[in-house]
């Protein structure tokens, strides 16, 4: 409650302060937060938008059923979902040589939670390394019809270029 009276107290001043919700297990879950939001008096508008990280294969097996809750964005956590996809750790050295955000349980959830998102009307963005690291998802990425890629500082320029060419591909299609 003290951390939604500080977004509210925040938004009095700026209005370009969203929520993101982190780790929503179920759709239960979000619309039990989405309570606690509204009794916060902070509403959905085209000043305040709603977002859930994607981060979890329950949010890629039941986005449509997040988004007829209402969301207005997710942000895929690229780190989380392809450890909890795969089941590994990347930091425990035991497994960590497991762990694979190109493998291909991974990239089918990416594709599906971007697709879906969009053909909804729903903002999608990714965080993590993997854009960073792995330029060929990256134009898959925009391919599926992300709407916006983080990067590390190091890799901006070359995404950017990364970025257009693979915009004009879809265009020239």
């Amino acid at each position: 409650e003290l951390e939604l009276a500080a977004i509210k107290r925040v938004r009095e001043e700026h209005d370009n302060l969203y929520l993101m919700i982190p780790f929503v297990r179920s759709v239960k879950e979000l619309v039990e937060v989405k309570k606690l939001v509204y009794a916060a008096g902070l509403r959905r508008s085209s000043s305040f938008h709603l977002w859930m990280m994607a981060e979890l294969p329950v949010n890629v097996i039941s986005i449509a059923d997040f988004i007829s809750v209402g969301i207005d964005g997710i942000s895929i956590g690229s780190n989380d979902l392809t450890m909890l996809t795969l089941g590994v750790d990347r930091d425990n050295e035991t497994v960590a040589g497991e762990y694979n955000e190109m493998d291909p349980a991974v990239l089918w959830s990416l594709k599906r939670l971007i697709t879906t998102v969009g053909e909804r009307g729903v903002t999608s963005s990714i965080c993590g390394q993997a854009p960073s690291i792995y330029p060929d998802l990256t134009e898959k990425l925009v391919k599926w019809g992300i709407t916006s890629i983080s990067v590390s500082p190091d890799r901006i320029e070359a995404t950017r270029k990364l970025i257009y060419e693979a915009e004009r591909k879809i265009i020239k299609t």
